[in-house]
C-alpha cells in the first residue's frame, strides 16, 4: 500500500478555500459569468427563508465576489427575458438548495424515497384525488404558486357545480410531495418568496427528465458516486463526514463510493496535522501560498455547514442559535463567522433594519488570539461594503 502523505492543517486550510471559491480574484464589475464560477465552485447554494438580514442564498456569492446585483442570481434561478433557460433549480440538497441543472437528474434515488414515506402515503389516503388534481393543474397552468394552484381547483370545483374539500395547507402538501418525488419541480420564486411550482420538462427540458427516468430503474449506487465526487471537489479535502453531509449521503453507498473514487484517481488518501480522521483530497484541488482577504460567511455558507470540520480546520465551534431561546444564546441570532486572512476570527450578529436604514451590529465576539484592531479595521470595511449592497445608509453598533 502507498504511503499517505501528511499536510499541515495551513495547507489544509487553503485548499479548502481555494475549493469553495475564496482563492480566486474578485472582479471589479460582477457579471453573470462571476457568478456562474461561484456555482462551478460550491456546486449547492442552501435557500432559508429567514430576512433577518437578507436572504442566505444571495450571501455566499457576496463573500466571494464582492458587492453585486442580487438580481443575477434571480436570473440564474429564474431564467431571463425571452425565456432565457436557468442555471439553477430548487430542490431537496443540502436542505433547500440551487443546484445545477445537470445535478438535478443525480437525485432521482431521492425522489424514488418521496413516495416510501409514511407522509406521503398520508396525504393520498386523507385527500383522495388531491395529488392528481394538483398535478394536472401545475402541468396545465404553472408556473403557480401554492396560493394560485388553489385558486384554480376552487374556480375549477365551482365551475363543475362541485364542492370544495381541500384546504390551502392539503393543497401545499401535496405541492411539496410532487415537489420532493420530481414529479413538478421550481420555476423560482416571486419577490415573496414564494415557490413557483411547474412540469420539470418546462424548466430543465426532455433530456434531463430523460434521464432522471433512466436513474430511476438504474442501481442508485453510481449516482452517489457522482454526487461524493460533486462533493469533493466543492470541498478540497474533506472527511467521509464532510462529503457525506454537503448533498445528504447517507449509508452504505457512501464508503462504496468513495472506495470507487479513489480506484478512479478521483479520490486520494491524506493525513492533516491536528485533523485526527481519515481525509480524501481531489488530486486536482490546488493549495495556494496564501488565501488573503476578509468576508462576512452566511449561517448557511457551505464552508461552514459541516461544524465538526469548521472545529478542526479553524477550531471555531460553531453552532446556529436561531431556534435557541433569546436568553440562552451565546453569539447572537444571525451570527455570521468573519473570514481574514485564512482563519475565522470571529462571529457577527447583524440586523438589516430596512426601517431607519441602517446595518445594525447587534455583538461582536472576537476569537481568542486576535489582533482585534487589525480585524476590527477589515471588519468595518466589509460591513460598509454589506451595507451599502443591502441598500442601507449606515451602520451601527448596538449599545452594550
Amino acid at each position: 500500500m502507498s504511503r499517505v502523505p501528511t499536510i499541515s492543517l495551513e495547507q489544509a486550510r487553503r485548499t479548502a478555500l481555494a475549493a469553495q471559491g475564496f482563492a480566486d480574484p474578485r472582479p471589479a464589475q460582477v457579471t453573470m459569468r462571476h457568478v456562474q464560477r461561484v456555482v462551478d465552485r460550491v456546486r449547492v447554494v442552501q435557500v432559508d427563508s429567514v430576512n433577518v438580514l437578507v436572504r442566505t442564498q444571495y450571501l455566499p456569492f457576496l463573500s466571494r465576489l464582492g458587492p453585486y446585483d442580487r438580481g443575477l442570481l434571480d436570473r440564474a434561478r429564474d431564467g431571463g427575458p425571452g425565456r432565457r433557460p436557468a442555471r439553477l433549480v430548487e430542490y431537496w440538497a443540502h436542505e433547500a438548495s440551487l443546484v445545477p441543472l445537470h445535478t438535478w437528474p443525480l437525485l432521482a434515488f431521492r425522489m424514488a424515497e418521496a413516495g416510501e414515506r409514511a407522509w406521503s402515503r398520508s396525504i393520498a389516503q386523507s385527500h383522495p384525488g388531491l395529488v392528481d388534481a394538483v398535478l394536472g393543474t401545475v402541468r396545465e397552468h404553472g408556473p403557480l404558486t401554492s396560493r394560485e394552484v388553489e385558486a384554480h381547483l376552487r374556480h375549477g370545483a365551482s365551475r363543475a357545480g362541485e364542492g370544495w374539500g381541500w384546504n390551502w395547507s392539503a393543497v401545499k402538501k401535496a405541492l411539496e410531495l410532487l415537489f420532493w418525488s420530481g414529479r413538478i419541480t421550481s420555476a423560482g420564486r416571486t419577490a415573496s418568496f414564494e415557490r413557483r411550482y411547474a412540469d420539470p420538462v418546462d424548466v430543465l427540458g426532455p433530456e434531463l427528465v430523460q434521464r432522471r427516468d433512466q436513474l430511476l430503474d438504474e442501481d442508485p449506487q453510481e449516482a452517489v458516486t457522482e454526487l461524493l465526487h460533486l462533493s469533493l471537489r466543492a470541498h478540497g479535502l474533506g472527511s467521509r463526514r464532510c462529503l457525506a453531509d454537503y448533498l445528504r449521503l447517507r449509508g452504505p453507498r457512501v464508503d462504496a463510493g468513495l472506495v470507487a473514487l479513489e480506484e478512479r484517481g478521483l479520490a486520494e488518501r491524506v493525513q492533516v496535522r491536528g485533523w485526527d480522521q481519515t481525509v480524501w483530497r481531489d488530486p486536482a484541488a490546488r493549495s495556494p501560498r496564501a488565501v488573503p482577504g476578509a468576508a462576512l460567511l452566511s449561517p448557511f455558507d457551505s464552508l461552514v455547514w459541516q461544524r465538526e470540520r469548521t472545529e478542526a480546520l479553524w477550531g471555531m465551534r460553531y453552532r446556529l442559535e436561531i431556534y435557541v431561546p433569546a436568553h440562552l444564546r451565546v453569539h447572537g441570532y444571525y451570527v455570521l463567522p468573519f473570514l481574514l486572512d485564512e482563519r475565522l476570527v470571529g462571529r457577527v450578529d447583524l440586523k438589516a433594519d430596512r426601517a431607519a436604514g441602517r446595518l445594525l451590529v447587534r455583538s461582536v465576539h472576537w476569537e481568542p488570539g486576535v489582533d482585534r484592531v487589525v480585524a476590527g479595521r477589515a471588519l468595518e470595511e466589509q460591513l460598509g461594503q454589506m451595507a451599502g449592497w443591502l441598500d442601507l445608509s449606515r451602520v451601527d453598533f448596538a449599545q452594550s
